[in-house]
């Protein structure tokens, strides 16, 4: 008991720490639902398809603003402390110029492929807007630095659930679907604003003393670059399926894909939030105690992948009558793309904790050639499976190139095969733990 209660005290703040995110998260998950359930009923498969095909096409464009700094930022932060104000300052900055980049793009793509004052072509551009405020996602690095996750946590929550009242207000005065991509924008708007203030509030680093710095901006982009460009390649093969019902299919099956996709997706906060909250530790780790370093990250790999076994056997057995009871017959056929997305859960968990040890060990380059494996992987699949299954061929695609990034590519290079063998005992670990707790109880 004693030993029990000292781990307890080492990881008390971590634990409190990913206790915030994951409430952030439950949160959504809840009020996402139940506002999910009220606009697919309320807009039908195909206006619901319409402002899911927006959301999509926005996420693929607005990765050119990401610049896959996150986990990057967090590093400087941690080891820099006198040089935060030039990290924050800079980040924003090339964020910024990212978005705008991202917007131009989806300007000229909505001018090109949709026809000028269409709903689609409207929901693009207003959607779209957005991005810019998820400029103050540098914020949440800064808290992410200092584990303290409540900060950001009622930013979203509070955002969420304001732009849920307004979702509901529109459905209630019988709104079109354009009014809904304006509340879309909003939440994001409302999150950075709250954001801004709380940092206000309780850091003495004032949002007046960031600075850009050409020179942070190059040392920035030389270390984070390969992951830019994975991170693109990772929001292409999360999100092109939906883009490319809509091309090959219509908005339809895209309202029907969408509904198992958001049902699916929802559980992935919880591998991003435990993995989160333990990064600085493990930075801190590496460097002091690599064996430790190694036991706690196999540890950790052994819980995502019990976890992600748990939430995909619970979905799938769920997945039916949910879907009928909450939907409608409309969306019937969500009930067995749902089951199939579901089980690419695991791989997402377990690739939670992967691109945070590509981080720790600087091996950048895993980053990009994994998460471009995948996205090729998932267009060839989509190609070819779309035509012959629909949104479950889809969802077939999404789960096997998931699988190639996630672990199978792994084992092709020696750097990453360590993990890749990390991974593959972690799929035994419920085995393991049930011989080691027969083997303690004897």
């Amino acid at each position: 008991m004693t030993a029990i209660k000292s781990l307890f005290d080492k990881l008390k703040l971590y634990l409190f720490n990913a206790s915030w995110m994951m409430a952030e998260r439950l949160l959504n998950i809840g009020v996402g639902f139940v506002t999910a359930v009220l606009l697919a009923r309320y807009l039908g498969p195909e206006q619901f398809g319409i402002l899911a095909y927006a959301i999509s096409m926005t996420a693929i464009f607005a990765s050119a603003g990401h610049m896959g700094l996150a986990g990057l930022v967090v590093r400087e932060v941690v080891k820099k402390p006198d040089m935060v104000s030039e990290t924050l300052g800079t980040t924003f900055m090339l964020k910024l110029s990212g978005m705008a980049i991202g917007y131009a793009l989806i300007l000229i793509y909505t001018l090109v492929f949709e026809e000028i004052g269409s709903t689609e072509f409207w929901m693009l551009l207003i959607v779209a807007s957005a991005i810019f405020f998820q400029t103050f996602d540098v914020v949440e690095y800064w808290f992410q630095s200092q584990v303290q996750a409540k900060y950001p946590a009622i930013a979203k929550s509070t955002s969420l659930v304001i732009a849920a009242g307004i979702k509901v207000a529109l459905v209630l005065s019988g709104a079109g679907v354009v009014a809904f991509a304006f509340a879309h924008t909003a939440q994001f708007m409302l999150a950075a604003l709250i954001l801004a203030l709380l940092y206000k509030g309780t850091t003495a680093v004032s949002l007046t003393t960031w600075k850009a710095s050409f020179a942070k901006a190059k040392e920035l982009l030389s270390q984070g670059w390969i992951i830019y460009l994975g991170s693109i390649f990772a929001v292409v093969y999360m999100k092109i399926d939906q883009v490319m019902l809509k091309w090959m299919i219509g908005a339809e099956e895209v309202g029907v894909y969408a509904v198992a996709a958001q049902l699916s997706e929802a559980w992935y906060f919880l591998p991003t939030a435990i993995v989160a909250s333990f990064f600085p530790k493990l930075i801190k780790l590496h460097e002091a105690d690599p064996a430790r370093f190694n036991q706690r990250f196999q540890q950790l790999f052994d819980v995502l992948f019990i976890l992600a076994i748990f939430v995909a056997v619970l979905v799938s057995l769920v997945a039916g009558p949910l879907i009928a009871l909450l939907f409608g017959n409309e969306y019937q056929n969500s009930a067995s793309i749902l089951t199939i997305h579901i089980w690419a859960g695991v791989f997402i968990f377990m690739r939670a904790a992967f691109s945070r040890w590509i981080l720790i060990e600087g091996a950048l380059m895993f980053s990009l050639i994994t998460q471009g494996l995948g996205a090729l992987a998932n267009i060839g699949l989509n190609m070819l499976l779309i035509p012959r299954y629909g949104g479950e061929g889809a969802a077939m695609a999404t789960l096997i190139s998931y699988a190639i990034a996630s672990y199978a590519a792994l084992l092709v290079h020696k750097k990453t095969r360590p993990v890749f063998y990390m991974m593959t005992k972690s799929i035994f670990s419920p085995v393991r733990y049930a011989i080691n707790a027969v083997g303690v109880t004897r």
